[in-house]
């Protein structure tokens, strides 16, 4: 098979399946996996799919994502593009049980999760859910409540009884703010209690956010900074407050 072949029967199995995996593709075409990596690179810049840890997704699964984020979410795309990925690198091999916060951030870990692995995914974000739903690697649990326009997300009651019922190795959550004095904080009350429900359900909390929330306090804490493990954020994050967040026992991971 030609290349040009080989391409287009990538590009088709893409666009028809959604997702596939490097190693599969290297044994359904008899190729390398380096050689499957730089096929779909070359796809990529024709638009015609997107690369993600471990293999490819359609554009039409990245549109549908992208659709479903509020506008106000595309702000810092590219840091927490990177902030995904760098957050991507701190799961195990063989899978796990993760609860995935609401966020912009969160969602795009999401469409990274590797399918050469199997993932039970716990999550009360309805963009997530819509992601993950159709993806054979992955078993997913949507957690009921009311679903807030503002962040499409369940909230309430229901959904911070349903997360205690739950253990989990990871869980993964966005923020509003962070400091060390206020700690982690959102403007929303029932937005806080379902933040604070993940992380008392989860063995190791991650707090994926973009610097610019660094040093922001919201109306609400939902944790303090001791509370969660690791801070992925950006490399524009300053010396002093990852010093900071270091001394207060927060791992600090910049992308």
């Amino acid at each position: 098979m030609y290349a040009e072949e080989r391409h287009q029967a990538i590009a088709e199995l893409v666009a028809t399946r959604g997702r596939v995996a490097v190693t599969e593709l290297a044994s359904r075409f008899d190729v390398t996996t380096e050689t499957v990596r730089r096929d779909l690179s070359q796809l990529e810049r024709l638009k015609l799919l997107r690369r993600v840890h471990g293999g490819a997704v359609s554009m039409r699964s990245v549109t549908m994502l992208e659709a479903q984020l509020p506008e106000r979410d595309h702000a810092q795309e590219d840091e927490k593009e990177r902030i995904a990925r760098a957050a991507v690198t701190l799961l195990p091999e063989g899978g796990c049980t993760l609860l995935l916060d609401a966020g912009s951030t969160t969602v795009r870990l999401a469409a990274l999760l590797p399918p050469s692995e199997h993932w039970t995914v716990i999550t009360h974000a309805v963009p997530i859910a819509a992601l993950l739903a159709p993806l054979p690697h992955v078993e997913l649990h949507l957690l009921p409540g009311r679903v807030r326009p503002t962040t499409q997300a369940a909230v309430g009651h229901a959904t911070v009884e349903a997360i205690g019922q739950f253990r989990a190795d990871l869980a993964f959550l966005g923020t509003n703010g962070i400091s060390v004095r206020h700690g982690l904080s959102t403007p929303d009350p029932e937005e806080a209690a379902t933040k604070r429900a993940l992380i008392e359900s989860a063995q190791r909390a991650v707090v994926v956010s973009d610097a610019t929330k660094v040093g922001q306090e919201r109306t609400v804490r939902f944790a303090a900074v001791e509370d969660v493990d690791v801070l992925v954020t950006d490399d524009s994050i300053e010396e002093a407050d990852a010093k900071a967040f270091e001394a207060a026992g927060l791992d600090v991971v910049r992308a």
